[in-house]
């Protein structure tokens, strides 16, 4: 019985079309939250956004617990994400979230497929630029409900995260609802201005376009980032 794991081929790009935005804006980590929010709300193609923090943040995943990150919130801006996972210090790197609307072929397979398939593409990029990168082989459904005690997502890797001379590099966290699929995803990887994310997103699809936020996402951003991200009931939630 073929494992659900290859229900995606690996060597295949994932999407027939897909959406980039290079969002490189200085934002806040509850902004950038929302935005990606407000993108699943909206999306009706297969989207990948690029971006950045405008200072050094933490995010965690929505399981997490406060208290848990609680003293980094001197030195860093601290977010609860919507997807789960553990503990991502942001500043220094390549942080990414792929949408996937309902009405799409690739959200009828399993999440353990679909981050899979991703991260399969972003190893394929990197491969291309000459690094031996390769994905761990662990056992931990990344779909799963993982319950959060402040550990740091890139000291554990997951099935399927991506590694790089034996340091995981690439991990990443899902939401799903009935209007599509989040994957939030940090790539920690020193040689981030050499074109990585036109060759990730290319690997994910060989029909890719450049895409910008539109006001009425933005606006409905603005919104999430006031009434939910930005709250202290939901920082402090857990």
């Amino acid at each position: 019985m073929r494992d659900v794991w290859t229900s995606l081929d690996m060597t295949r790009r994932p999407f027939n079309a897909l959406h980039v935005y290079h969002d490189f804006a200085s934002r806040s980590g509850a902004m950038n939250m929302a935005i990606d929010e407000a993108l699943l709300e909206a999306a009706t193609v297969p989207l990948i956004r690029f971006y950045r923090w405008n200072s050094p943040a933490l995010s965690f995943g929505y399981f997490g617990k406060f208290a848990d990150v609680a003293n980094h919130a001197v030195e860093r801006d601290l977010v609860r994400r919507w997807t789960g996972g553990g503990v991502v210090f942001h500043g220094d790197d390549l942080t990414y979230a792929i949408v996937i609307p309902q009405n799409d072929p690739v959200f009828s397979e399993s999440s353990r497929s679909i981050y899979g398939a991703i991260h399969a593409a972003l190893r394929n990029a990197l491969v291309a630029d000459g690094e031996p990168a390769e994905l761990a082989p662990g056992v931990v459904d990344p779909g799963a409900v993982i319950i959060d005690r402040g550990y740091s997502c890139f000291a554990n890797p997951v099935r399927a995260d991506v590694m790089l001379n034996g340091r995981k590099i690439a991990g990443a966290a899902q939401r799903r609802t009935r209007r599509g699929l989040l994957q939030q995803g940090s790539i920690q990887y020193s040689d981030l201005r050499n074109g990585l994310s036109e060759r990730f997103a290319q690997a994910l699809s060989a029909s890719c376009s450049e895409r910008e936020i539109n006001r009425e996402t933005l606006d409905r951003a603005r919104e999430l980032a006031e009434q939910k991200y930005r709250a202290d009931a939901w920082l402090r939630k857990r």
